[in-house]
């Protein structure tokens, strides 16, 4: 995968105050909310793997609020690497044998081609032995959701049904954008499942 995600998309979408999507205030009610769930349905969090972590938000919110949590970030560019110190990993030619408690994937799949994008959730989910958060935005979201202003919109619209389809392989969804492994040890009342 080549993508340009130097220097002027970051200061663009997540560095600049004026123009970024969101920033730490948004994020910690994103981690709080989603290690919440998470603890609420029973699920231990030692071990949280960040696919494209960008300027490490969640790494930021773990360290001061669950301190304990081993967490392990990965992204493909160059810059964010170097600048936020993620390993350099291309998610859909990627897969460590670790398994993790908690895998966040958030803006990453768009950006894929269909093969890379299966490929992705794929690893994701042979290094997940609990709950995963994606956030995908879809072609409906582009249409009438996001911010185009603070969104780069230079990703694949695909419908919702596309990653919905590729996720049920792996993944029974929760909702809100979380969802559990396959054949994990949790179980879950019906009205807590979409």
């Amino acid at each position: 995968m080549v993508l340009a995600f130097g220097p002027d998309y970051f200061r663009r979408y997540y560095e600049s105050d004026h123009t970024r999507v969101y920033g730490h205030e948004q994020v910690a009610y994103l981690a709080r909310g989603i290690t919440g769930l998470v603890q609420w349905f029973g699920g231990d969090i030692e071990r949280v793997l960040d696919v494209g972590a960008g300027t490490g938000l969640w790494g930021d919110w773990l360290r001061e609020h669950m301190p304990q949590v081993r967490y392990r970030s990965l992204d493909v560019s160059d810059y964010a690497c170097r600048r936020y110190g993620h390993e350099r990993r291309d998610i859909s030619r990627w897969r460590a044998r670790e398994r993790f408690d908690l895998v966040v994937c958030q803006g990453v799949l768009p950006y894929l081609d269909d093969e890379a994008c299966l490929r992705a959730v794929a690893n994701m989910a042979a290094m997940c032995r609990g709950f995963l958060y994606l956030e995908a935005i879809t072609s409906r979201d582009l249409r009438e959701v996001v911010d185009r202003a603070r969104t780069d919109v230079s990703v694949r619209a695909r419908p919702a049904t596309f990653y919905r389809r590729i996720l049920k392989r792996w993944f029974e969804p929760l909702g809100c954008g979380l969802h559990h492994i396959r054949g994990g040890d949790k179980v879950f009342y019906d009205l807590e499942r979409p």
